[in-house]
């Protein structure tokens, strides 16, 4: 499962990487340029590439919490890029993937989920001490 997070991190990574790339990539066309075509202001690009590294970093911290906090964070984002594409018409060859990895952050947020939604807001337990033997 680790593999999978590391994955997946590196994709979302990828992703904010260009998100803030100035021009085109390997991968597609400037996001200014494409953020402008959907009718969003070009700096939403960098919003969005924020919200991508940070959640990508949670997915790596080997935390049931955090990692419920990254796929959850990516199904927001997600859900929006789905949409987008859908409210756009783009071509199934250039949308296919946010469906498919909302469907995948959905099942690591349920794969995650806190005991308690109060779990989110506690802080982690430290580990109990061990009393030292007497002299």
């Amino acid at each position: 499962m680790a593999g999978l997070y590391w994955f997946l991190a590196f994709e979302f990574m990828l992703g904010a990487v260009t998100k803030y790339w100035p021009g085109d990539t390997i991968f597609s066309s400037a996001y200014s340029v494409k953020f402008a075509e959907w009718g969003y202001p070009s700096w939403m690009r960098f919003v969005v590439g924020a919200l991508e590294g940070v959640a990508a970093i949670l997915l790596v911290i080997p935390d049931r919490r955090t990692r419920f906090l990254g796929a959850t964070t990516l199904m927001f984002v997600l859900t929006g890029a789905a949409t987008t594409h859908i409210v756009n018409h783009d071509p199934v060859l250039e949308s296919w993937a946010a469906p498919t990895h909302l469907a995948i952050m959905g099942i690591l947020a349920l794969a995650n989920w806190p005991a308690d939604w109060r779990d989110l807001l506690r802080a982690p337990a430290l580990p109990a001490a061990t009393p030292h033997p007497a002299k």
